[in-house]
């Protein structure tokens, strides 16, 4: 592993590269022997990332550019505005809905242990052969919802099943 400090990206270059309706993660840190993960997402004018709850890691998010709100469990709305940090902590459930300027957020959590496959016991259940379903098609990331409707890392929509 290289542990010499590094520019790994320059987000503003990254935002005004991206189309105007480019939706999802534009930038995900992929160093080799890392401990966190991050990733640069952006959503459109009025897109959502739908309500979904993370029940292993929590996450900080950094608003970048533009607007936005957090809808947590029960209502509650939290304003999102450039230079917003947000902590949500895992076991909560929430949504997130860009304003009109649409909206840009770093998220930042410890990185995401990988998977494995373990042998079953008789006294263990076990995953299903095949998840597929509920790796998202946009950046890759399995669900631990066995029926995702969001992904909470990037925002896209699994597709209808």
């Amino acid at each position: 592993m290289n542990s010499v400090p590094r520019v790994l990206a320059v987000l503003d270059e990254l935002l005004t590269a991206a189309a105007h309706d480019d939706r999802g993660a534009l930038w995900q840190l992929a160093e080799q022997g890392r401990e966190l993960d991050a990733n640069l997402v952006r959503l459109p004018q009025g897109a959502e990332v739908g309500e979904h709850q993370e029940d292993v890691l929590d996450v900080l998010l950094v608003v970048i550019a533009g607007s936005g709100r957090v809808v947590a469990e029960g209502g509650d709305v939290l304003n999102l505005a450039p230079t917003t940090v947000v902590w949500l902590p895992r076991t909560s459930r929430r949504a997130l809905v860009a304003g009109p300027e649409g909206l840009a957020y770093v998220t930042v959590h410890r990185r995401r242990p990988g998977l494995t496959i373990k042998p079953s016991t008789a006294h263990e259940g076990g995953e299903a052969p095949c998840m597929l379903d509920r790796v998202c098609p946009e950046c890759g990331r399995l669900s631990q919802d066995p029926e995702p409707v969001f992904c909470s890392r990037c925002g896209e929509r699994f597709p209808e099943r």
